[in-house]
């Protein structure tokens, strides 16, 4: 016996034929295949891209140095002029009411002022009333006094004893007088 192998026996033209179609419809069926596949692998590589791209985005949403970047734009942003009118209103209701307080002090200054005149005016009107018998007393005493020595005055002189309707006249003991006459 021999140690190499003994070839087949040669085919027929038709065999060779019909193996050579049934080769060719193998290749075909095969070459879709890997078509198929091909287009498998395509997907699957999509699939994975976009996963892979998901993945990153992911990643950068839950980042907390780029949420608080996103954060701070949205705040500077949206916030920012807001935040800026709160600024300029605390400012205004600052110089509203030390303004308030200048003028609350100043009504209080102008109200103490009220108190203290109408205390020297009270004060000046009891010192009035204690002083007011005395006046009476002194009017009664000067309408007494200007009763006697008023007429006797106003006689003395001619042009004013005229003046009282009387007449200027001497007396027949030589002194000058101021008589009235009845008629």
């Amino acid at each position: 016996m021999s140690d190499t192998p003994t070839s087949p026996a040669p085919l027929s033209d038709d065999d060779l034929r019909e193996t050579l179609d049934l080769l060719a419809t193998a290749v075909a069926s095969i070459s879709d295949r890997v078509d198929d596949q091909t287009r498998v692998l395509d997907r699957v590589n999509k699939t994975a891209t976009e996963a892979r791209s998901a993945a990153f985005a992911a990643r950068n949403q839950t980042n907390p140095e780029h949420y608080g970047e996103i954060v701070g734009a949205t705040i500077d942003g949206r916030i920012g002029d807001t935040l800026d009118r709160v600024g300029q209103m605390a400012g205004d209701l600052l110089r509203a009411s030390n303004h308030t307080q200048e003028v609350f002090r100043k009504a209080e200054d102008a109200r103490s002022d009220a108190m203290r005149q109408v205390w020297e005016r009270e004060q000046k009107l009891d010192r009035f009333k204690n002083r007011l018998p005395w006046f009476g007393l002194g009017a009664v005493v000067l309408a007494l006094v200007l009763t006697v020595t008023l007429p006797r005055f106003l006689a003395s002189n001619t042009s004013t004893c005229a003046v009282l309707g009387a007449s200027w006249t001497t007396t027949t003991t030589g002194v000058d007088a101021c008589v009235f006459y009845q008629r």
